[in-house]
């Protein structure tokens, strides 16, 4: 089992979940983060720290948000690991709960 980022960090992009995650399992792009399901150890640390709400466990994904798993498997494949903390987007508050944003999303 794995975690996995939704819809809801496209644009936000707050690392919180980074800094807290013991084995290095999330990648970054241009406005998301991926979990490399690969690397995931289930730990469930990241969900709390999320103040997007965008994490969830892949047998718990929320309806429409299935297309997810394979988003985040594609995407930590392609995308450079992130370990540390970052500075949020400066409008990322703004697109915090913005529904349907998967057409926003940079690859």
């Amino acid at each position: 089992m794995t975690f996995v980022v939704t819809d809801n960090c496209i644009k936000c992009k707050y690392t919180d979940c980074v800094a807290v995650c013991p084995v290095d399992a999330f990648f970054e792009g241009p406005n998301f983060l991926a979990i490399d399901p690969a690397i995931c150890i289930d730990c469930a640390l990241c969900v709390p720290e999320c103040p997007a709400e965008a994490i969830f466990q892949d047998t718990a994904l929320p309806p429409g948000q299935e297309d997810y798993l394979a988003i985040n498997a594609e995407l930590s494949q392609q995308w450079p690991n992130i370990t540390e903390l970052k500075p949020a987007p400066a409008d990322a508050d703004e697109w915090n709960g913005v529904p349907d944003k998967l057409p926003l999303l940079e690859k």
